[in-house]
């Protein structure tokens, strides 16, 4: 999918338009059959090989689990086994951390410090459920009325955190500039450190407008990146924040704070210079979310974008009224084989490295890299059977419509 041809419809939302595309797929901005607006993230072609599934279908399933927290936008539902898989989560307006800082200039140091205690707090959440997002960056902030929320939980987002894990050995999923040393090194066994030294990354940024580190390729950032002897680029990081950042992007994972320590230590540092918590989030909000911008506000009732959508609508139910070919069933297992970072592209570094492999391989004791799990056979995956019955609701064809008052 691009651009330049916009899908109208995936699963049962109704596509308005095109909010972003990254490595591995593209995000939707869509509305639900009561036209609720949702953000729809789809996986390339070329990335939809039984391994990339079955690690979609893994983040869709423990998706749900998540609560506890405001600060990550909420799973709603996806299909691990369309034709393209999908994922559909909470539609967060507002922008990017990475464009604010662009427009606006680094936040000013009480910001920083409700930055990271709000999403420490957030991630708290994640970790809670066992889950590890391991692609933090400024990019996947967002910045509303409501404060700063995670999005994009994309391919591999929760992948890692458990042993049932089906990452395979030796692939790389993220933003090299943003992630850890063992996560460049394809460590199978991530922990909840890594979205420590995430977080890290991202309030560095927030505070200074740069990584911790940077080069003209992605491989030129992970040599510095897995380089112990080569430490973080904290210029321009105020005197205030530099102890708890510093901490945060520790080479080793186990000389990292926990994210509790991140709160506490940012909460006490906004208060040190002269404001509380609950201030300074409403400092943050005001400085960062102006109402004028387009991102902030949702179509008009009179906006021409609705009229598209009624016209979109009108066509998909004329659509229905037919009979429609029946979807092919999904696989009934997944099948080993070759993951596409078999032949890795290169890639440019802002868009980070995803499905790559790592610069530098760690030696293994034994005979090598561990083994791919031997998938079952017999009767389907439950996940298979709720993609079936999902496939059967969505094939009933209730009508996407918007009336016009």
């Amino acid at each position: 999918m691009s651009g330049a041809s916009l899908p109208s419809r995936i699963g049962p939302y109704l596509v308005e338009r095109l909010l972003g595309a990254g490595g591995m797929g593209e995000v939707y901005l869509a509305y639900s059959v009561a036209g609720e607006p949702v953000a729809v993230k789809v996986i390339r072609p070329d990335r939809t090989d039984p391994h990339t599934r079955a690690r979609f279908e893994r983040e869709a399933t423990i998706a749900r689990t998540i609560s506890g927290t405001g600060r990550v936008a909420r799973f709603i539902e996806a299909d691990p086994f369309a034709e393209q898989p999908w994922l559909a989560m909470d539609y967060v307006p507002g922008r990017p951390l990475s464009d604010v800082v662009k427009d606006q200039g680094p936040l000013s140091t009480p910001l920083v410090a409700s930055l990271g205690a709000l999403l420490a707090e957030g991630l708290a959440a994640v970790h809670a459920a066992g889950l590890v997002h391991r692609d933090l960056k400024a990019q996947n902030v967002v910045l509303g009325d409501f404060g700063p929320v995670i999005i994009d939980f994309g391919l591999g987002a929760f992948v890692g955190a458990s042993k049932g894990s089906l990452t395979q050995a030796g692939v790389v999923i993220g933003t090299v500039r943003c992630m850890p040393p063992e996560q460049a090194l394809g460590e199978l066994d991530v922990t909840q450190a890594a979205d420590v030294y995430g977080l890290g990354t991202v309030l560095l940024y927030a505070a200074t407008g740069h990584y911790p580190y940077d080069g003209a390729r992605w491989e030129a950032v992970a040599a510095q990146v897995v380089n112990a002897e080569i430490g973080p680029d904290l210029s321009g990081l105020p005197d205030a924040l530099t102890p708890v950042v510093s901490a945060m992007l520790a080479h080793k994972a186990e000389d990292r704070p926990s994210l509790e320590e991140v709160t506490r230590q940012c909460a006490d540092l906004m208060r040190l210079l002269g404001t509380s918590p609950a201030r300074a989030r409403r400092a943050l909000i005001q400085e960062t979310t102006p109402k004028d911008h387009p991102t902030m506000v949702l179509p008009q009732p009179d906006s021409p974008m609705l009229d598209r959508l009624d016209s979109l609508e009108r066509l998909l139910r004329e659509e229905s009224a037919s009979p429609a070919p029946s979807a092919p069933a999904p696989p009934s297992h997944v099948e080993s084989g070759s993951d596409a970072s078999d032949t890795p592209a290169e890639r440019d570094v802002e868009k980070g490295v995803e499905n790559s492999p790592p610069l530098v391989r760690k030696p293994e004791p034994g005979s090598g890299d561990a083994a791919e799990p031997t998938p079952r056979r017999g009767r389907p995956p439950a996940s298979q059977r709720v993609a079936d019955e999902l496939r059967k609701r969505y094939a009933m064809g209730p009508a996407l419509a918007w009336s016009k008052r």
